[in-house]
């Protein structure tokens, strides 16, 4: 169990890494703070705004995609799951917390499973909020 959940507790901080650096460049790019700054104006309705939104959407689903393959690619590594394709099918589920029959799973590394879906919840809720402020942003732009 030990041996879980050190990597379990790795693959967060990868994780939680991915996605702090996915934000902060994501930010950057949108750069919609600075255009508030500088008087600019940008209905959340309009076709940039929309734009804006897409692209935002578009680049966290990716951001999650990374880190749902950064755990697939582990599960295989370790031997936790046979194939590519059921470690990303299986990766992608519990990321997202739908959940999954776990027999494709070895039982010795079942309890990193449990803690990705936890992660994901945690990754998803972060990157609700942030488009949340994204959305924000737009409305006083």
């Amino acid at each position: 169990m030990i041996r879980e959940l050190l990597l379990a507790t790795l693959m967060v901080t990868v994780t939680v890494l991915i996605h702090g650096a996915g934000l902060i460049l994501l930010a950057r790019l949108l750069r919609l703070e600075a255009q508030q700054e500088a008087g600019g104006h940008m209905h959340p309705a309009s076709l940039r705004g929309l734009g804006t939104l897409l692209f935002a959407i578009l680049t966290l689903i990716g951001l999650h995609g990374v880190e749902i393959w950064v755990y697939a690619l582990t599960f295989l590594v370790i031997g936790a799951i046979d194939s590519l394709r059921e470690a990303v099918y299986f990766s992608t589920i519990t990321y997202g917390a739908i959940g999954y029959s776990d027999d494709v799973m070895a039982k010795p590394w079942r309890l990193v499973s449990a803690i990705e879906g936890i992660n994901g919840i945690l990754m998803i809720g972060w990157s609700t909020a942030f488009l949340i402020r994204i959305v924000g942003l737009l409305r006083r732009v």
